[in-house]
């Protein structure tokens, strides 16, 4: 069950608007967070964003299970299970939960990293391809405004300094 602040920040953002992938991601960002607090680990960075959107999915956030060929078939058929379960108070079963909070406990603690992140990120966007990638830089030069352009410049430069 998701915590009610990540609740009240997707509900706001959805009377803001936004789409259901930025509200999803506040999900996301909670898995993240236990995580880095140690409640419990992920195998891999994917596994710590799917069970953000699973969250989100079961919360009630509209975000549709992926289209064929974009993922498993297991993996759409359990979207659009989540995507059903929504608004259900339908308690789990204590014997599975706790089994499957089990075995997240013995995962490691590695996937919700900085390095981990950014690396599946980087690997998400070159999936994408070029144009994709254009289109986002195009759009954060809109939304984010000259201020923060010359910001985001000096930080990337400053990373790249001190790699070097």
């Amino acid at each position: 069950m998701a915590e009610r602040e990540t609740m009240e920040r997707a509900r706001e953002d959805a009377r803001e608007g936004k789409s259901p992938s930025t509200q999803a991601g506040e999900f996301v960002r909670e898995e993240i967070d236990h995580i880095r607090e140690g409640k419990h680990g992920a195998r891999s960075t994917k596994q710590a964003i799917a069970i953000g959107l699973s969250k989100a999915r079961r919360a009630g956030v509209k975000l549709q299970a992926p289209k064929k060929g974009r993922a498993s078939a297991r993996t759409r058929k359990q979207a659009s299970r989540d995507l059903q379960k929504a608004g259900s108070h339908q308690r789990p079963a204590r014997r599975r939960s706790r089994a499957a909070s089990a075995a997240l406990k013995r995962e490691s603690r590695v996937s919700a990293s900085r390095g981990a992140l950014a690396r599946q990120a980087r690997a998400s966007a070159r999936k994408r391809g070029a144009t994709a990638r254009r289109q986002s830089a195009a759009k954060a030069i809109r939304t984010k405004g000259r201020a923060g352009l010359s910001a985001a410049a000096r930080k990337a430069s400053a990373k790249r300094a001190h790699r070097s």
